[in-house]
């Protein structure tokens, strides 16, 4: 036999033949009733792994909450001007750049687990960093090194998420990502209103350290265990992940023989995302997060005191009324997530992201006009109050487990270097110059971001598919051939 036609054979025939073993060993077992399949067994170790996983969006989550309640006490006790806090606010952006810039090279070298490692360091000494500073440049290294960490955060934990999770529940278990950020946005308003900005920037610390331990007790992603060539851990952490009396044999098989296929490819280099059958990924990817990020995201949480106070409405009642409301819509998005699919609960979020975006919108327009002026304080409150709820609903989770879906693993990294940057380069540019753009318009400013929301419903009914149900090898699958309609059907 030919060389290649020996590589050829191995790639198809080995899954197969893992497969048949297996069947023969567990047909006595399944007689017994103790064999399960994998497509949707949940075990303590799955949750285990997710709940530590998501620690990471929890301490993601504190960090974007915090600069909005730590406003006021940090400008008064350090002496920061309004200019000093902005740069407090978007420097964490920056950091952000830097972090998301080299988290697909870190995570492809070392794995999911080393670079939860890596980011809670840069994260803890951020925190640290805060908690004692005495003056405005200790608080702008200590905004720098959070950037990072979560930098790193927003891409690797959606993606260890999606590759421990069973097929069929791979949406609630990546949904817990978005609901565990909720929760930790509802936490930082709510608890700043009670201590003082130290006190909070301790509290923030609490979940990294918690992350830091529990990384300790859990598998390394299975997918990037074969990758790597480590197959005794890798047929290991599949069997734990899925329990010990599963059937793994079929997911087993799949994984073994995209990992073999890719062995006979040419490594994987930035420029190969140029390729045609990554072209729609790469449009996808790259485009939600850009509308995630231009539809005002980013600046919704870090100056939703400020917008309260410029509408005359009490920052105090906002911010503490956006903690109660956003905690039942996450636990909401949770549960639709495998029951509705992604790609409806994106345009639901997006077209209330956007109706919300223009309430606020139209209040300020009252407010100028300086007629019927007391709506402006009541539909800039349903506005800014409404916003989260309905960014938490799906905008604030889908776009990166849609990421974290449709990348081979051959231009994971770099796609994922590339996606993430692109999300923390949008919110640099809405950070820093919302500022700017409120002395231009105040009402402008928010019809604005309602136009981008808007556009994201026809974005997602047009090009984002549904990936409800379905492995990722039949994902990547999918979008390898550009072009075909049924991918968006």
């Amino acid at each position: 036999m030919e060389p290649e036609k020996m590589e050829a054979g191995l790639i198809l025939t080995k899954p197969l033949l893992v497969t048949e073993k297996s069947d023969a060993n567990n047909s006595g077992r399944e007689g017994k009733g103790e064999v399960t399949s994998s497509d949707s067994s949940v075990t303590s170790c799955a949750v285990l792994s997710t709940l530590v996983a998501v620690c990471g969006s929890f301490c993601y989550g504190c960090t974007m909450a915090y600069s909005s309640p730590a406003e006021a006490g940090i400008m008064k006790d350090l002496g920061l001007s309004t200019a000093d806090y902005s740069i407090f606010g978007s420097v964490l952006t920056i950091g952000g750049v830097i972090g998301a810039s080299f988290s697909g090279r870190i995570v492809a070298d070392i794995g999911q687990r080393h670079t939860m490692w890596i980011s809670e360091v840069f994260c803890i000494l951020g925190w640290l960093a805060i908690v004692f500073a005495k003056d405005a440049w200790s608080l702008y290294a200590g905004r720098l090194s959070l950037g990072i960490g979560i930098g790193l955060i927003t891409y690797v934990v959606p993606l260890y998420v999606a590759e421990i999770a069973p097929k069929n529940l791979r949406g609630t278990f990546a949904a817990a990502t978005q609901f565990t950020t909720v929760v930790s946005f509802s936490t930082i308003y709510f608890t700043g209103n009670l201590i003082t900005w130290r006190w909070l920037a301790v509290v923030g610390a609490i979940p990294f350290v918690v992350q830091f331990i529990g990384l300790f007790f859990i598998p390394e992603s299975p997918r990037w265990l074969a990758k790597s060539g480590k197959e005794k851990e890798f047929k290991d952490a599949i069997q734990r992940l899925r329990g010990k009396n599963t059937d793994v044999s079929k997911e087993v098989a799949e994984i073994r023989e995209t990992m073999l296929a890719l062995k006979q490819q040419a490594p994987g280099r930035f420029s190969d995302l140029l390729q045609r059958r990554y072209l729609n990924a790469l449009i996808v990817g790259i485009g939600l997060m850009l509308l995630q990020q231009l539809g005002g995201c980013s600046a919704m949480s870090f100056y939703s005191n400020s917008i309260f106070e410029k509408a005359n409405a009490s920052s105090s009642i906002g911010t503490t009324a956006i903690a109660i409301i956003q905690i039942p819509v996450g636990f909401a998005s949770v549960y639709l997530m495998d029951l509705s699919g992604r790609r409806p609960l994106l345009m639901v979020s997006a077209s209330g992201m956007s109706l919300c975006s223009l309430l606020v919108g139209l209040g300020f327009v009252f407010q100028e006009l300086q007629c019927w002026t007391q709506l402006t304080p009541i539909l800039a409150s349903i506005g800014i109050m409404g916003y989260p709820a309905m960014f938490s609903l799906g905008m604030a989770g889908i776009p990166w487990i849609i990421m974290s879906e449709i990348f081979p693993v051959k231009v994971k990294a770099s796609a994922g270097s590339l996606v993430a940057l692109v999300s923390w380069s949008g919110s640099w540019i809405v950070t820093y110059t919302f500022n700017f753009l409120m002395e231009w318009s105040y009402p402008g400013t928010f019809f604005i971001f309602s136009a981008v929301c808007a556009s994201t419903v026809v974005f997602a009914w047009k090009l984002v598919p549904e990936t409800k149900g379905r492995t990722l090898e039949e994902i990547q699958e999918s979008f390898a051939h550009f072009g075909e309609t049924e991918i968006c059907k």
